[in-house]
Formats: structure tokens, C-alpha cells, sequence
């Protein structure tokens, strides 16, 4: 078993470091908030007093934090207190060009890197059914699959580094566009008279099938436990999903034209206030007013 530091306890971090915990391995937690480390310590991992103390000693450090800048603050924090050879993994969405940088400074101190962001959200966190999508050296997946197996069911060495950065963009990107293209679908039926069982109950065997249909519906009803049937309690924030599709437009300017308009659409939920929401909100925008739209109009463009 390892000794594990892991700084970040938030809605992914927290779970996905008591499934270590239940997997046997030692796991010494940092957080900013007072109750993230107290519900690590409950689970039976110790917590430390600073992202320095929580790797200090240890063999694995795993990162699940926000941005690319707050990865890159911790690095530089731990970098020093941390054993010759020791393996860090990132499992947060944070930009390709970040990813390789800090690849390097690990390697210049000595250290084994992985980008290894993940997907399944809070439900695969809690249930240890997290896809990880690794990037960096075959080695240093060896080394990590054992401890990642304790936290996913789907573990893919993409590449070498920043490939695992680039599949959850890629992969996020799908998913995003996907998603609203859903919600169009739902919203065209509804002015159609078509219920929205009896739409997923052909697109969801049909050629319309996808996963942000048959697990994510946008509209309550027909998947009882996806997000629309629960206040759309995040599943994958809203906000979220505006910032992974940020990173993918950014990484590739000229190519996803339908990724730009995705971005429109999810920064302007995130500007309303639903930022916190389940990315599927946006079926609600997709409705429109209850009047509905103006003959000709776009189901995603506002009423006027």
C-alpha cells in the first residue's frame, strides 16, 4: 500500500481519496476549507496544515484542483518538500501547454508526472467508477495504475504528456455540444406536440442515441436519476463545462467552430447565475420562454 499526499478535497478530490482510504493505502489530505479536511479525516486519512505538510514523506502526491494556475502554485509549493522519485498525478482539467510545463519541473526535480484527468463526475467519484485519461511515461502509469485503480474502472495511458489533457478536451468538447444538441431535440418535440418519453424512447435506441441522452437527459422524466429529475444538482457544473470548452477552443483556434458557440451558450448560463447547475440546464434554455420563440427563431436564441 502507499503512502498517498492529496491536495484538494472538494466534490471529486473528497471521494475519490476515501476510495484510497478503503482501498487500504495511507492518505495524508490538504485543503483550504476547514470541512473538506475534517470529512478526509473522518473517512480515516490524516490531514495536514499545509499542501507541503501533506506531501512530505510520502511516495504518490495527487492533485484535484480548479485551474491550471492553482496546479501550478502547488507544484512550486511542494516541489521541495518532497522525496527524490516521487510520482505526482494531476488529475485536474487544465490546459496542454500547462500540463507539459509541469511535467517538466517535476522531471527537472527529480520526479514522475502524469496529466490524469478524469470523467464520470461526483457519481463515479463516490462509486470509484472514474475513467482516467493518463498522459506521461509508460513507467509512471505502471507505477500509478495500481493506485488509480482504487479511484476509476477505466484507466487509458493516451500518450505521453499533456495526452491525457488533450483526450479530456477532446472528450469534453463531444459532450458539451452534444449535450445542447439534446436539449434542440427535446425542445423541437415539445413545440411538436411529441412527449419527451416517447422521444427518448426512439432516439435512445435509434441513431440519435448518445450519452448525453441515455445517462444525462436534459429533461426530467425519462432518466430518474439524471440531474434534470434533481434540481439539476451537478453531475458536471455548468461552469465547469464553460471552462473545459475554453481550453479546447483555446488549444485549437481554427477548429472547433461548433465548440465556439458551445462556449457562447455555457458562459451565458454561467453569467445567469447557473454556473452551479448541471451542465443539462441548458435544456431550460433550449425552451425557451413560455410564449415561445418568434417564427424562425433558434430554440437557444433568446425571445425578443
Amino acid at each position: 500500500m502507499a503512502r498517498i499526499g492529496f491536495i484538494g478535497l472538494g466534490n471529486m478530490g473528497a471521494p475519490m481519496a476515501a476510495n484510497l482510504l478503503r482501498a487500504g493505502h495511507e492518505v495524508r489530505g490538504f485543503d483550504l476549507t476547514a470541512p473538506a479536511c475534517a470529512a478526509i479525516a473522518a473517512a480515516g486519512g490524516s490531514t495536514a496544515a499545509s499542501a507541503a505538510e501533506a506531501v512530505r514523506g510520502t511516495e504518490i502526491v495527487i492533485t484535484m484542483l480548479p485551474t491550471g494556475e492553482h496546479v501550478r502554485a502547488v507544484l512550486t509549493d511542494i516541489l521541495p518538500a518532497l522525496d527524490t522519485g516521487a510520482l505526482l498525478i494531476d488529475s485536474s482539467t487544465i490546459g496542454v501547454a500547462v500540463a507539459r510545463e509541469l511535467h517538466e519541473a517535476a522531471a527537472a526535480c527529480g520526479h514522475a508526472f502524469l496529466d490524469a484527468p478524469v470523467s464520470g463526475g461526483t457519481t463515479g467519484a463516490a462509486a470509484g467508477t472514474l475513467t482516467f485519461m493518463v498522459g506521461g511515461t509508460a513507467d509512471a502509469f505502471a507505477r500509478a495504475r495500481p493506485v488509480l485503480a482504487a479511484m476509476g474502472r477505466t484507466i487509458v495511458r493516451a500518450g505521453d504528456a499533456g495526452a491525457g489533457q488533450a483526450a479530456k478536451l477532446c472528450n469534453n468538447l463531444i459532450l458539451g455540444i452534444s449535450m445542447i444538441a439534446v436539449a434542440e431535440g427535446f425542445a423541437l418535440a415539445e413545440r411538436l406536440g411529441l412527449s419527451a418519453q416517447s422521444l427518448f424512447d426512439i432516439a435512445s435506441t435509434s441513431s440519435g442515441s448518445c450519452w448525453s441522452l441515455t445517462h444525462a437527459c436534459p429533461v426530467p422524466g425519462p432518466v430518474p436519476a439524471a440531474p434534470s429529475n434533481h434540481d439539476y444538482a451537478p453531475g458536471f457544473a455548468t461552469s465547469l463545462m464553460l471552462k473545459d470548452i475554453s481550453l479546447a477552443v483555446a488549444a485549437a483556434e481554427d477548429i472547433p467552430r461548433l465548440g465556439r458557440e458551445a462556449m457562447a451558450i455555457y458562459r451565458e448560463l454561467t453569467e445567469a447565475g447557473l454556473g452551479a447547475k448541471d451542465f443539462s440546464i441548458v435544456a431550460q434554455k433550449a425552451r425557451g420562454p413560455a410564449a415561445g420563440p418568434r417564427q424562425g427563431q433558434s430554440p437557444l436564441e433568446p425571445a425578443r
